[in-house]
């Protein structure tokens, strides 16, 4: 069982040295979860007495006005032989073996701390105390409440401890030590006026009488330690500690400890109560109640824990690792996210994610209605074929066939599929910017630098661009070359006889007549419709080739290329962190380390079922 004890310890000792103070805070608290017993008390309450009892041990700084001004986590080890030691937390190799040293260190330590004044200061110092004349137990004295500030102290301070004391004994795990001087009334006693306030019932309460010694002739507090005056669950257990004039002598402690059992057993008043009377008792009972307490919330905190390591872990893998501080840490850093964004850009137009579709639905449906939609009648129209045919034969008629004005209109209807096809080409350029957006905003990693963010969006925009303008040249090569060579075969294949619109020959009066000019203009548009046909096809692969395959392959290059030439400098700019983030990531860490070093701590320790 007392493992348990030592247990909590170690975790204690472990959230102090992380940060982890009990205070409100944005990150999760362990302290909070672990049971404890805080000791409370007015000024010149006895309650440094008490510990002192406690421990065997006269070790706590003495003075007037508030002497403890930072908690004080007091960790006792019982040792089966030896001579007894302390050890401070924040002097890890340091043994004191002068319990005097150890006052001394108490206050010079606050000081460090709060500075010369008489302020406080709720980050607490860790002391553990190695005898035989202890049992395994952990106390925290708190600074001794009060009613008015004294010189060299703010007006809030009154407030100030109370709203410290009150932060550790409201916490449902806080087991609560009142020490009332059994010379005063009850009923002004700071520490049961405060305790009754966060635990009504008296359920985490211990109450403990001191000075009764220096009660007025002929009064007696039986009443009280017999529970009759106020009742609380637990016994009441009454202390009679050194006087002042034995603490200015330097009375033995352990000498201490038997006149006070001397006391109890001898007094016709408390002769009856004398077995549960004293602070070695005192120390007894609260050591059991620790362990019983500590056995009964331990699977709740081996739950509670494993639900906040994952809860720390995704945090920390949402906020993303933390930044290298050499040349080529960042470049790596700053490449890997690049690549991070790559990859989720080449997923999009593969299909393992949305938004590549887009690119075959122009191809399958914008192209072919810009297509569609061209006017070619109006080119072939009776007086447009006339005005081209007798242009093109100038000032001597055509002997056979009106070849110039075929390929006049024919190109003048090629043309006009530049239109569709440079449409083509900006839409795939508008649904791979978008593309873009989408896999910046899904690159979680990207959310974490900001000017990074921007820098890549900007390249692969450029990059783009740079596509874009690619393809729109490589794919009205497509329609001019359509414009500049004729498919022969497609005229020789026409049939040759005057009754099936062919070339024979014609006299110079009729070969400007109607019938004559409608067979050239069908012919033209049956020959321009099979262009169409083909640049259907092949405006798509222009366009796939020059722009969708070189996303794919080259989207960063050149951004890649201008990185390398980058110094650490210009490289810490792209990695330009939120400083707020860059400190939650440590401390995350930090309590991430806590958590686990106490669920380690935890599965190692075997109790009683």
């Amino acid at each position: 069982m007392d493992n348990l004890i030592t247990l909590v310890n170690k975790i204690q000792r472990a959230c102090t040295a992380l940060g982890d103070h009990g205070e409100e805070s944005a990150l999760p608290t362990l302290w909070d979860s672990l049971p404890s017993i805080a000791v409370v008390g007015g000024q010149s309450s006895g309650k440094s007495s008490v510990l002192e009892s406690v421990v065997g041990k006269d070790f706590l700084p003495r003075g007037s006005g508030i002497v403890t001004r930072r908690p004080l986590v007091l960790q006792l080890h019982k040792i089966q032989e030896g001579k007894e030691y302390a050890e401070f937390m924040h002097l890890p190799r340091k043994r004191f073996n002068d319990f005097a040293a150890v006052r001394k260190e108490i206050s010079d330590e606050t000081d460090r701390e709060t500075g010369r004044s008489k302020a406080i200061s709720t980050v607490p110092i860790h002391l553990s105390i190695f005898s035989p004349n202890v049992v395994n137990l952990t106390l925290i004295d708190l600074p001794g409440l009060t009613k008015v500030a004294v010189d060299g102290q703010p007006e809030s301070i009154v407030q100030d401890i109370e709203n410290m004391v009150r932060s550790y004994i409201e916490k449902p795990n806080c087991i609560i030590l009142a020490i009332s001087p059994a010379n005063q009334d009850l009923a002004t006693s700071d520490a049961i006026k405060i305790s009754r306030e966060v635990d009504p019932r008296g359920d985490r309460t211990f109450g403990v009488l001191t000075k009764i010694d220096l009660m007025d002739k002929g009064t007696d507090a039986v009443d009280i330690l017999e529970g009759k005056s106020y009742k609380l669950r637990y016994p009441w257990i009454g202390v009679v500690n050194r006087s002042q004039a034995d603490i200015n002598k330097s009375v033995d402690m352990i000498a201490a400890r038997r006149r006070e059992h001397e006391y109890f057993k001898n007094s016709p008043e408390y002769g009856h109560l004398a077995d549960r009377m004293g602070s070695e008792y005192l120390g007894k009972v609260l050591s059991k109640h620790l362990e019983t307490v500590i056995k009964s919330r331990i699977p709740g905190l081996q739950s509670l824990i494993s639900k906040t390591i994952s809860e720390l872990e995704a945090e920390l893998t949402r906020l993303g690792k933390p930044i290298a501080n050499d040349a080529g840490g960042k470049l790596y850093t700053t490449m890997e996210i690049s690549r991070a964004f790559d990859q989720i850009f080449k997923e999009h137009l593969d299909g393992v994610r949305p938004g590549g579709d887009k690119i075959y639905g122009v191809f399958d449906n914008q192209l072919p209605a810009g297509l569609k939609r061209l006017q070619f009648d109006k080119h072939l129209s009776m007086d447009n074929v006339r005005k081209l045919i007798t242009e093109a034969d100038g000032y001597q008629p055509h002997l056979i066939a009106p070849e110039q004005g075929y390929r006049r209109l024919i190109e003048s209807c090629l043309v006009t599929i530049r239109g569709p096809a440079e449409a083509a080409v900006d839409a795939i350029h508008g649904i791979l910017k978008e593309l873009v957006q989408k896999s910046i905003s899904e690159t979680v990693e990207l959310k974490q630098y900001p000017t990074l963010r921007v820098e890549v969006g900007n390249a692969a925009i450029q990059s783009l661009e740079r596509m874009r303008d690619e393809s729109k040249r490589a794919t009205l090569q497509l329609v001019d070359m359509e414009c500049c060579y004729l498919t022969v075969e497609f005229f020789r294949k026409l049939p040759q006889d005057a009754e099936k619109g062919g070339n024979p020959t014609h006299s110079i009066f009729d070969r400007y007549s109607d019938t004559y000019l409608r067979r050239i203009g069908s012919t033209v548009l049956s020959y321009v419709n099979m262009v169409c046909a083909s640049l259907r096809h092949s405006i798509p692969k222009s366009v796939v080739y020059c722009q969708v395959r070189e996303a794919k392959r080259s989207l960063l290059d050149y951004f890649f290329a201008e990185l390398g030439k980058k110094e650490i400098k210009q490289l810490s700019s792209l990695l330009d962190e939120d400083p707020a983030v860059m400190q939650r990531r440590t401390n995350l860490a930090k309590r991430l380390e806590l958590y686990r070093s106490a669920q380690s701590e935890i599965e190692m320790v075997a109790w009683d079922k």
